[in-house]
């Protein structure tokens, strides 16, 4: 669908399920391909390799972290730009933001790739734990410079109207990974770097294909000659730091906690955590499919100065993350036992009591956290990224540092508790920040 039309005349009711319901689906995908790697490495390589990745996870996503601030913060001006019938200025900053990306997955993933194994040592993990996890590292590190723009073109393609397009990248590349994951795991019977593997050839693949219509000038942004400017480099920075602090600080927190965890409860510890971390890895995609997907509307339409249109549209936002928040509290809490089963085929009678109250405590967390989860989303697409970074640190670093200290005497509980109590207090400050801005948000159309 043109873009100009579908974010600045569709209802915004209609333009809601258009845009959020293929963003919905398409992290669905990715969910569940997510939830299949865990399966597929606990079930094929059993507990220690299912330990050593989630060992490695967070440093995997450090890996792509810079290239999602630049895939992100690009996308915001894009949008914005595109409002203002800036076309020129959209595609040139499209353009050097593709080029970034790829410098950054070089960088990066070289200095990954060097480091990994002092990382893992870092983390407390010895033999054969700390080599699984350093061969899965590594693999990502490689791949780095061809994988690292795939979230980026999502993105991209979004803006361009290619929504389905969108939805049907992300579930190409779920089904692409988690078939050759089943070649590599199930068949070939090869190790947990093929699982790695998997995951990379299938977003490369995706890369090449969904790149075509930008490469024939089908889309609604165009490949240009670059003209990078410092302004728009700050720019890009500014509204992609957001996210890149939430997934820095968050993989801080990961290690944080893994670190804890280890020395708290060994391996079976890092296990369990690893299992609340695939719960909210299929959880927090769907937020973040819906509220993502509606941010180049959002942006489009700020840029017109149509804020009827953007209230309008964010209502939407606030009231779905709100509904599959809380149908997510009732399966995570109801369902301990086989979700665990799920990703662990040998659990010990010890692993399962312990993941049965992780999973419990871990559920309560999704009774506000999409609150804060939509006004971080809503203040990114209006080009607010000082109080969405407050939001973003805070949440992944701030609160589960402060109350790791806080509910230490409760041990192992405590972790599990820190996700609940962190949330609820990022309720809170949204609250805040959402009343603080109450004026500027309600600002009147501005005609053409």
């Amino acid at each position: 669908m043109n873009s100009t039309v579908l974010f600045s005349k569709t209802p915004p009711l209609k333009l809601f399920f258009l845009a959020s319901i293929p963003g919905a689906i398409s992290m669905l995908a990715s969910a569940l391909y997510q939830t299949i790697d865990g399966v597929f490495v606990g079930q094929y390589l059993k507990a220690t390799a299912f330990a050593a990745l989630n060992l490695a996870m967070p440093f995997v996503i450090i890996n792509f972290s810079l290239a999602d601030l630049i895939g992100v913060g690009s996308s915001v001006p894009i949008s914005v730009s595109l409002g203002r019938n800036e076309r020129k200025e959209a595609n040139n900053i499209f353009t050097c933001a593709c080029l970034m990306i790829i410098g950054a997955g070089v960088v990066v993933g070289g200095i990954m790739y060097a480091i990994a194994p002092l990382l893992i040592q870092l983390m407390g993990a010895e033999g054969e734990f700390a080599a699984l996890a350093v061969q899965y590292l590594r693999v990502y590190a490689l791949c780095s410079p061809f994988t690292t723009i795939t979230f980026a073109l999502d993105n991209f393609l979004r803006i361009s109207g290619f929504i389905r397009g969108s939805m049907t990248m992300n579930i190409l590349m779920s089904a692409l990974s988690a078939g050759l994951e089943f070649l590599f795991l199930g068949v070939l019977g090869w190790g947990i770097w093929a699982a790695a593997l998997a995951t990379c050839s299938g977003m490369f693949i995706c890369v090449l294909i969904f790149f075509v219509p930008f490469f024939r000038g089908k889309a609604t942004l165009r490949f240009c000659r670059p003209r990078f400017t410092g302004k728009m480099i700050r720019q890009i920075i500014a509204c992609g730091t957001p996210n890149f602090l939430n997934n820095i600080a968050g993989r801080i927190t990961s290690i944080i906690m893994n670190a804890i965890l280890v020395r708290l409860g060994g391996e079976n510890a890092v296990s369990v955590y690893g299992i609340l971390m695939f719960a909210e890895g299929f959880v927090q995609p769907l937020l973040y499919g819906m509220c993502d997907s509606l941010q180049p509307a959002v942006g489009y339409n700020w840029g017109a100065r149509k804020f009827s249109r953007v209230r309008a549209i964010e209502k939407c936002c606030f009231i779905a993350s709100g509904i599959v928040s809380l149908l997510a509290v009732v399966v995570i809490a109801l369902l301990p036992a086989q979700i665990t089963r799920l990703f662990v085929a040998d659990v010990s009678p010890e692993v399962l009591s312990m993941s049965v109250l992780a999973l419990q405590l871990f559920s309560l967390t999704y009774i506000t956290r999409w609150f804060s989860f939509a006004t971080q989303s809503y203040m990114l697409a209006i080009e607010k990224p000082l109080p969405a970074s407050i939001i973003s640190v805070s949440t992944a670093l701030i609160f589960p540092v402060i109350l790791v200290a806080a509910l230490w005497p409760l041990g192992l509980t405590g972790i599990w508790l820190n996700f609940a109590v962190t949330s609820a207090l990022a309720a809170i400050m949204s609250f805040i920040i959402l009343k603080k801005l109450r004026h500027e948000l309600r600002k009147p159309d501005v005609a053409e």
